[in-house]
């Protein structure tokens, strides 16, 4: 225990060295926590203001050794023809409490070697979890409107490998490396079909950025929450009657 005491009123403050080791461990983490969530919600909401300050929609895309990352959420309006025995479908997507698939298909776009991947929407599954849905997909060319997004490069799968064979269908996760292993031109970015969109889509109804930037805000007061509580659960422990 710490020796120093100082009393206030009919209570002495008398801290254990335990539950002070404890605080000087955690609030340092909680806020270190509260500061990388609320810096990502600021980021993507200047990401969000700057793509609302402009109509601009690309009607290219860059070559391979770009900085992809500059596109996150720009529009786009590419023509092309899906390469159909390239699609995938990705598994656990749930669209009115019904699970299903998201249809993820490459595009060739007109006039270059490059392919780019289009998520094509929604589709529900079957009861039995091995039958692959059927679907359709335009043969013809097709003009793609839609959203550019950067898939996730972290990814955590419980996924054997037979089940992440190059012939599989259903994937758990978006693996950009893993795709471009049999697409080397493929380019690192994401296209989500437009809901008006007439390019052989399905069910589209992507979570927009704002409820991304809601959740980053969310989780960063909560982990300021955490630290201010552990700061006040310390007092109230730490605080003695005392004894006459």
């Amino acid at each position: 225990m710490i020796q120093k005491q100082f009393g206030l009123a009919r209570y002495t403050f008398k801290p254990g060295w335990l539950g002070t080791l404890i605080l000087l461990l955690c609030v340092p983490i909680f806020i270190k926590l509260g500061l990388w969530q609320y810096h990502k919600a600021v980021l993507k909401q200047q990401i969000q203001m700057q793509q609302q300050s402009t109509k601009e929609v690309l009607t290219s895309l860059p070559s391979m050794s770009a900085d992809f990352s500059a596109l996150q959420y720009k529009n786009v309006r590419i023509k092309g023809k899906y390469i159909t025995e390239k699609q995938i479908l990705l598994d656990n997507q749930v669209e009115a409490s019904q699970a299903g698939f998201h249809v993820v298909t490459p595009l060739k776009i007109d006039g270059t070697n490059n392919l780019v991947l289009v998520n094509r929407g929604w589709i529900a599954g079957s009861k039995n979890r091995n039958d692959i849905p059927t679907f359709e997909t335009p043969s013809n060319n097709v003009e793609v409107v839609g959203q550019l997004w950067i898939p996730s490069k972290k990814i955590f799968t419980l996924e054997s490998g037979d089940q992440k064979n190059a012939s599989s269908k259903i994937w758990q996760h978006l693996d950009m490396a893993r795709y471009q292993k049999s697409l080397p031109n493929l380019l690192p970015v994401i296209i989500k079909l437009d809901e008006k969109s007439t390019a052989g889509g399905f069910v589209r109804h992507w979570q927009m950025p704002e409820s991304k930037i809601a959740s980053h805000f969310g989780y960063a007061y909560q982990w300021f929450g955490f630290a201010v509580a552990s700061i006040f659960i310390y007092m109230f422990v730490s605080f003695k009657k005392r004894n006459y």
